[in-house]
């Protein structure tokens, strides 16, 4: 059975807001307005059929949803960044 997968900008902006839990400081992270990220959050809340954020007035808090999808999100973005570093110094990531 496949699976389908969330939009790769959706889930980065998903791990840097959960991570500053802050769109703003999100957005400045990843170069963009924190419209977008916003935008990008409710793409994957949509996505995925869960409120991954409660919005307060002044402050941004994870659900218990958020909270628990962070880590593999993590975790996912650091083996990708180790796949592509060591591709990157040795060429093959068959051996």
């Amino acid at each position: 059975m496949t699976h389908r997968l969330p939009p790769l900008n959706s889930l980065r902006a998903f791990e840097a807001a959960a991570r500053l839990l802050s769109f703003k400081k999100a957005a400045d992270e990843l170069a963009v307005t924190p419209t977008a990220v916003s935008h990008q959050i409710k793409l994957l809340e949509e996505f995925l059929d869960l409120r991954l954020f409660r919005r307060l007035t002044r402050a941004l808090e994870l659900t218990s949803e958020g909270a628990a999808m962070l880590p593999p999100v993590q975790e996912a973005f650091a083996s990708l960044a180790a796949a592509i570093a060591y591709l990157l110094r040795f060429g093959d990531l068959s051996t």
